[in-house]
């Protein structure tokens, strides 16, 4: 699988929905995604050439204000980057990964507490 990846020296830290994730560099936040959850992201709608815009995140880059719109597989991953929001594609692949962060940004409920209203 390394074949896949732009040669790297080491990894960066992001963030992702407030979670810590080790990821190389000099690669498209696309390619770290699919770092970070190989069995999923190779299987999402991901056109990996800006037409899809399947892989919209918002981000911001730790010299940034606030964060902005862009599309993962035309970015390269850096240090203290901190992604805000993804696509839903991206939530449903990511989903292993980010836990109850990607319950809290698709609205789900988590699992166990649909219709546990009380009496």
């Amino acid at each position: 699988m390394s074949d896949i990846f732009r040669p790297y020296e080491k990894l960066v830290e992001i963030t992702i929905l407030g979670k810590t994730f080790l990821v190389p560099e000099k690669n498209s936040l696309l390619r770290a995604f699919q770092f970070i959850s190989p069995e999923t992201i190779p299987y999402g709608r991901f056109c990996w050439n800006q037409e899809c815009q399947y892989c919209k995140v918002n981000c911001q880059l730790f010299d940034d204000d606030q964060a902005r719109p862009i599309l993962s597989c035309k970015f390269l991953v850096s240090e203290g980057m901190s992604i805000s929001d993804l696509a839903p594609e991206l939530i449903g692949c990511l989903r292993s990964k980010l836990g109850q962060a990607a319950q809290a940004v698709s609205g789900e409920e988590p699992v166990g507490t649909a219709g546990n209203a009380e009496p």
